[in-house]
């Protein structure tokens, strides 16, 4: 089995319980998980709304969470990223 694929519950799982005690509009969180060359992908989208409580000050938030990810992926030896889509459809910048 590809570790990729058995990491899928708890880095999914992880981003959906943190992103939904986050925001006001729980319902409103939509998470997809796709593999690509550079590994797991993450993409995450809130309601306009919640995208400052998602992202953080300073994107400190985001940040946190990206990390806490790349822990759970190198237990699974793999690399997870995570994908912060705003409602407007542009991507938030993976500043590290």
């Amino acid at each position: 089995m590809d570790p990729q694929d058995s990491a899928q519950g708890a880095d999914i799982h992880f981003v959906e319980y943190i992103v939904k005690q986050l925001v006001n509009d729980p319902d409103n969180v939509e998470i997809t998980r796709g593999i690509d060359e550079m590994g797991v992908l993450i993409t995450l989208k809130v309601s306009k709304e919640d995208m400052g409580r998602v992202i953080g000050k300073n994107g400190q938030t985001a940040k946190a969470i990206r990390i806490l990810l790349r822990i759970i992926g190198s237990k699974n030896n793999s690399r997870v990223n995570l994908k912060i889509v705003e409602p407007d459809g542009s991507e938030v910048p993976m500043s590290e």
